[in-house]
C-alpha cells in the first residue's frame, strides 16, 4: 500500500486540519466540537494516505518507479 496523497494536496490538508482545529479555541457552544474533524486531514496527511481516495482510486502524488 503506498501513498495517494501528493505534496500539495498534503499541505491543504494541514492548513484545513488547522483551521478545524482552530475552532475549539475560537468557537463557543457545542459547535466548537466539530474542530476535532480537524484531527482526520491532518492524519491523512501525516500518513500520506486517505482511505477515501483508495475507494475512488484518485492519486495526487507522482507514480513511484518500480526497481
Amino acid at each position: 500500500m503506498g501513498k495517494n496523497v501528493g505534496r500539495v494536496d498534503r499541505w491543504i490538508r494541514i492548513l484545513i486540519g488547522l483551521v478545524l482545529l482552530s475552532m475549539l479555541l475560537f468557537v463557543e457552544g457545542n459547535l466548537k466540537w466539530w474542530g476535532l474533524l480537524g484531527l482526520v486531514p491532518l492524519l491523512t496527511a501525516a500518513v500520506g494516505r486517505c482511505p477515501l481516495y483508495s475507494l475512488c482510486g484518485v492519486r495526487t502524488c507522482p507514480v513511484e518507479k518500480e526497481k
